[in-house]
């Protein structure tokens, strides 16, 4: 591999990951609300919790150990992906090359 070569590489990836921290950025700007039997949940398309009230109180632990929980969650499933072959064996078997 030529250095020009690892320097396209590079350019590639520095630019795969502005993208996805600008689809990141999209996705936490929008949020989804639910409500159920007084307890209401406010989190961002990005799995990422807002606000958790329950019965009108906000309880800011709560969201506080729900993103520390989607975060590890996320760390696990993505270690679970690498070890399944990660995106490589997934667009073989949506018939990418």
């Amino acid at each position: 591999m030529s250095m020009f070569d690892k320097l396209q590489q590079l350019k590639e990836l520095k630019k795969m990951r502005d993208d996805a921290m600008a689809m990141q950025r999209t996705l936490d700007a929008e949020t989804v609300e639910v409500e159920k039997r007084g307890v209401s949940v406010k989190i961002t398309l990005a799995q990422r919790v807002v606000s958790v009230d329950v019965n009108g109180k906000s309880d800011d632990d709560v969201v506080e150990a729900m993103n520390e929980a989607i975060k590890e969650s996320q760390k696990e499933a993505a270690k679970k992906m690498q070890q399944m072959g990660g995106f490589d064996s997934l667009k073989g078997m949506l018939g990418g090359n």
